[in-house]
């Protein structure tokens, strides 16, 4: 055969070999909810969430936000990066907001567009960021997306008045629309433009919903319960908020502010429960849309192939603790969030108990888009998802989780104050550990005045009995876990704390190979063996210098922490083991190289 024929079919068979190697990729669907809640049970209203989604995927039961606000946490979503290294730590400058975004680099390092870069298009409807407004949607433009419609402040938050930009227009402003109807219509046309371009995609829907309704302007604004579409106004009349051990309880718990809260009365229990059924009545035009992205994900003969994910940028909590509603608290209730995947490989109706969070969302679609990571300065790590699929390599089951927030507590409700509106507490800047295994969990904290909280996770998951407070002299009598008492476990829990209040990359994700780099300690279970208590002891402490509403280093104590090295391999030889289970196989990384080829080829 001559030469060239030999060139063609060779570059013939690559290039069909190729083609069918990009379209085998799969697609993305995520719909990001507003403030929605775990523990009240918002979930099982859902109908066609539990149909499409929790029947045919998997939950992730201890899956969790590392900051309690939305636009820091929808930072770690984009970013894969914690709060303290992304320097998006509040909602408005000079602390947070779409314009920190911008100024700190990240409109040209995100997930959309990695994945527009290798191939996929892209789309976005919703909420993007706060600060993200009618002046500056285009200073500069959202990058990475081939068709987006992003709600815009002041009119964000007011469900039947919403603006939008569409790819950087100017906005539009349509009264009366039901804004979660206007993304359903605006998510149907993104499938249909993606279906018809042939190309893997990546669709983001994010309601407000249920968000409390909020009127701003330049200096100030005013909360209210959400608002249903007119068809679901009157629904779920006999719900009630579940009375949990936690639900206004009779004596205070916690710390700090917290602490001093009155018990809530009659009155204001009955307007919480209302408060909580408008978020469950805004939620039903979410599920609605979730049942219309399926069926047309059915049509179009592409559902199989794609991972479609539900969650949440940050809980809420109503009634809990004596709360007023709201979040930015290190409490279960705020922080552990919804987490729902169905799509290719994962096993329909199952619920996996691995801690996650979402800086690691990002590393988790990366790996399943086969795309490259080690050079995305990614603090998270590939989610455990158990797939029955080859080329996933989840992380090994980690077992912490990094908590923190900076600024001040808001009652989201007209009821928090005698005379109607909303109540800021200050003081709320605190740096938490919440760690979860087969045999123990704990949720650790720090507060920016230095009080401290601990709670046993498995025999007090309410969080009433701090176990480090002064008012609890019997608490460490009454505490041994492998044999050691509450001062061995709190020394141990707060060098993880030393550790994830700073870390970065590598150090967020391997918590015990930055402690002990011999690789000998692999859990907290390991670490309470009593041949480190020395080294626990004199590490240096978590605290605060002073209370700040957002980063600033010199407020947060020391940084340098002390590295285990008596009796272990300083080489780090002893990780190779766990590294190994760590890596990624990004196998569509090699579609990448078969560009190169065929073009070499060609």
């Amino acid at each position: 055969m001559h030469p060239a024929k030999v060139k063609l079919v060779t570059v013939t068979v690559a290039l069909s070999f190729f083609i069918e190697f990009v379209l085998a990729r799969p697609n993305f669907v995520f719909v990001l909810t507003d403030d929605q809640d775990v523990h009240m049970g918002s979930l099982d209203y859902m109908p066609e969430v539990q149909q499409h989604l929790i029947a045919k995927g998997a939950q992730f039961d201890k899956h969790y936000c590392t900051v309690a606000l939305c636009c820091p946490s929808r930072a770690n979503l984009w970013t894969g990066q914690l709060s303290h290294n992304t320097n998006i730590t509040n909602v408005q400058m000079p602390w947070g907001g779409y314009q920190k975004f911008i100024n700190n680099g990240y409109n040209d390092h995100h997930l959309a567009l990695w994945l527009q870069e290798a191939g996929y298009n892209t789309y976005y409807g919703g909420k993007l960021f706060n600060g993200h407004t009618t002046r500056n949607y285009n200073r500069p433009h959202m990058s990475g997306y081939t068709d987006s419609a992003f709600f815009l402040e002041p009119y964000t938050y007011q469900y039947s008045n919403v603006s939008y930009s569409r790819n950087g227009s100017r906005p539009i402003n349509p009264v009366g629309r039901y804004s979660t109807d206007l993304l359903s219509n605006l998510t149907q046309q993104f499938i249909g433009h993606a279906i018809s371009k042939r190309k893997p995609f990546f669709i983001t829907v994010a309601p407000i919903a249920p968000h409390g309704r909020l009127h701003q302007w330049p200096r100030g604004a005013q909360f209210g319960p959400p608002v249903p579409a007119a068809r679901h106004r009157g629904l779920f009349d006999d719900y009630i908020i579940p009375r949990t051990d936690n639900f206004n309880p009779e004596q205070p718990s916690s710390v700090n502010w917290i602490a001093k809260l009155p018990q809530l009365n009659d009155k204001i229990i009955k307007y919480n429960d209302e408060f909580q059924r408008l978020r469950m009545r805004s939620l039903l035009s979410v599920d609605e849309m979730v049942g219309a992205i399926v069926r047309r994900l059915e049509r179009e003969g592409v559902v199989d192939n794609t991972y479609i994910i539900y969650s949440s940028d940050n809980g809420f909590h109503i009634s809990q603790h004596r709360l007023h509603p709201g979040k930015m608290c290190g409490l279960e209730t705020d922080i552990n969030v919804p987490m729902i995947i169905r799509g290719p490989g994962i096993r329909s109706g199952s619920v996996q108990s691995a801690p996650s969070s979402h800086t690691d969302v990002a590393p988790t679609i990366l790996q399943l888009a086969g795309i490259e990571s080690s050079n995305k300065k990614l603090d998270g790590a590939p989610m455990d998802l158990e797939l029955s699929i080859d080329g996933y390599n989840g992380t090994r089951r980690t077992e912490h989780i990094g908590v923190e927030f900076w600024g001040s507590g808001l009652d989201e409700s007209f009821m928090a104050t005698e005379r109607g509106g909303t109540r800021r507490h200050a003081n709320n800047t605190y740096k938490g550990l919440r760690v979860e295994a087969e045999d123990y969990g704990f949720y650790y904290s720090v507060w920016c005045n230095n009080a401290k909280e601990l709670y046993d996770m498995k025999r007090d998951p309410g969080q009433l009995h701090n176990l480090l407070s002064p008012s609890r002299p019997n608490g460490e009598a009454a505490f041994s876990l492998f044999d050691q008492g509450i001062d061995a476990v709190v020394d141990r829990l707060d060098a993880m704390l030393m550790v994830l209040k700073s870390c970065r990359e590598n150090s967020c994700r391997d918590l015990w190979g930055t402690l002990h780099p011999g690789g000998k300690v692999m859990s907290l279970g390991d670490a309470l063996s009593k041949d480190f208590d020395s080294f626990y002891l004199e590490q240096p402490k978590v605290t605060f210098t002073k209370c700040i509403n957002g980063q600033l280093l010199d407020a947060e104590g020391p940084i340098i922490f002390n590295v285990y090295t008596a009796g272990e391999q300083d080489d780090r030889d002893g990780r190779n083991e766990s590294m190994a289970r760590m890596l990624m196989l990004d196998i569509w990384g090699w579609g990448v190289s078969a560009v190169v080829w065929i073009t070499y080829l060609l």
